[in-house]
C-alpha cells in the first residue's frame, strides 16, 4: 500500500469510539489535562518523554507534537470528557508495520482503559490499515505495560538488554509484536 492512502485512511478516522472512550485528535482544550499526566513523575516514570512543567509547555508541546501529527490520538473518557493520555501509532508503510507508544494518566491505572484503547488501535492497524504487523515494546519495571500488550494477543518476541539510556540509567526492553494472521485468528 502506498504511503498516501495510508494517509488518506488515517485522515479518514481520526476518531476512533469504544465502549467507554474516544480516541480523537487534541485540541488546545485538553492542556489542563496533558498538563495532568504530563507533569507527574509517577506517570513519567517509564517514558522518555520528560513530562511538562508548566500549562505553556504542556501547550507548546501539544501544538508541536500531538496537534500537527496524524496518528496521534487523544484518549477522551466518554463520560466525564476528560484527556486521560494519549497513545501515538508510527506507521511504516514500506513495511507494512507500525509500533506505537502511550501513556495514561497514573489515576486512571489498572481499569482497563489503555486495554480498551489498544485493542481499538490494532482493530484499525489491521482492519482498516490492513497492517502485516504491529510491534512495540516496554522497559523492564513496566511490567503493567506488557500486561496491556499480552492482553491484546501481542506476544512476547525478546529482551534487548540495556538497550536505551532513559533519564541516565539504561534500560532493558521488552519487545512484542503481531501479525495479521494472529490478530485474525483470534477475532473470527
Amino acid at each position: 500500500m502506498m504511503v498516501e492512502n495510508f494517509m488518506e485512511i488515517l485522515y479518514d478516522n481520526k476518531v476512533l469510539v469504544t465502549e467507554r472512550l474516544i480516541l480523537r485528535e487534541f485540541t488546545k482544550n485538553d492542556v489542563h489535562d496533558v498538563f495532568e499526566y504530563g507533569s507527574d513523575s509517577e506517570t513519567l516514570k517509564y517514558l522518555d518523554w520528560n513530562g511538562v512543567k508548566s500549562i505553556e509547555e504542556a501547550m507548546k508541546g501539544m501544538m508541536s507534537y500531538n496537534i500537527s501529527r496524524m496518528g496521534v490520538f487523544a484518549i477522551e473518557l466518554k463520560d466525564i470528557k476528560k484527556c486521560i493520555g494519549c497513545i501515538d501509532l508510527r506507521l511504516v508503510p514500506e513495511h507494512e508495520k507500525a509500533s506505537f507508544g502511550y501513556v495514561l494518566n497514573r489515576h486512571y491505572w489498572n481499569k482497563g482503559y489503555m486495554t480498551e484503547v489498544l485493542t481499538a488501535v490494532l482493530k484499525f492497524c489491521f482492519e482498516k490499515l490492513k497492517l502485516n504487523r504491529v510491534e512495540s515494546f516496554h522497559y523492564v519495571g513496566n511490567e503493567g505495560s506488557g500486561n496491556v500488550m499480552k492482553k491484546c494477543g501481542m506476544e512476547l518476541e525478546g529482551i534487548g538488554r540495556q538497550e536505551v539510556k532513559i533519564k541516565g540509567v539504561f534500560r532493558d526492553t521488552v519487545h512484542y509484536g503481531l501479525i495479521k494472521e494472529h490478530w485474525f485468528s483470534l477475532h473470527d
